[in-house]
């Protein structure tokens, strides 16, 4: 079973250049968006303050998948939640509306928004390309981060994992620059309205 996982896994890898074409970069101001969260409720990026953190996923996706089953995001939304980060969870894919987005959610226990962006257009503002596909944005604003959330896209690394975001929010979070600004995201394509 564990081989059939990973033929899937490596028909699915996407590496996307670190920069993206569209997209917003590291150092530019973060463009603002208003998306519905689960709720019902509009989230504009703009009215929530501090430091934050955009993650885009796709529940269907084989690296999607792993992370969530070892709690990669749930330990870091929780963990940098209680240091005053809002952590956003944005689903672009064009077939996931708000209900498969809630199932999802309650199948993980996840306390984290969810952000529903079945058109794409804030995944394209800001030039999502895989899933996951994370930014970290500082108290005034700015890209501070894009890309992978660590440097073991197979989850097969031997020895210690670099998480890029912890890394980054924890230098953010400590009033330095971050030492590692970009890294090739890893993942499955976003899956996009055609």
């Amino acid at each position: 079973m564990r081989t059939m996982i990973w033929i899937l896994t490596a028909a699915t890898l996407t590496l996307a250049p670190a920069a993206f074409a569209g997209g917003a970069s590291v150092g530019d101001i973060a463009p603002d968006f208003t998306l519905e969260d689960l709720s019902g409720n509009q989230v504009a990026l703009s009215k929530i303050g501090g430091v934050r953190v955009l993650e885009w996923v796709n529940p269907d996706c084989p690296f999607v998948q792993r992370h969530y089953q070892a709690g990669t995001m749930k330990r870091l939304a929780a963990d940098y939640g209680a240091k005053g980060v809002t952590w956003l969870t944005i689903n672009s894919t064009n077939y996931m509306d708000a209900a498969a987005n809630r199932k999802f959610a309650e199948s993980h226990g996840l306390s984290q928004r969810i952000l529903v962006d079945q058109d794409g257009k804030v995944g394209h503002l800001y030039g999502a390309a895989t899933t996951p596909h994370m930014f970290v944005i500082d108290a005034g604003g700015k890209i501070v981060y894009a890309g992978a959330i660590d440097d073991d896209p197979r989850g097969s690394k031997e020895g210690a994992v670099t998480n890029h975001v912890a890394a980054a929010l924890n230098e953010v979070l400590a009033g330095k620059p971050v030492t590692t600004p970009e890294t090739t995201p890893y993942g499955c394509s976003v899956k996009y309205a055609k």
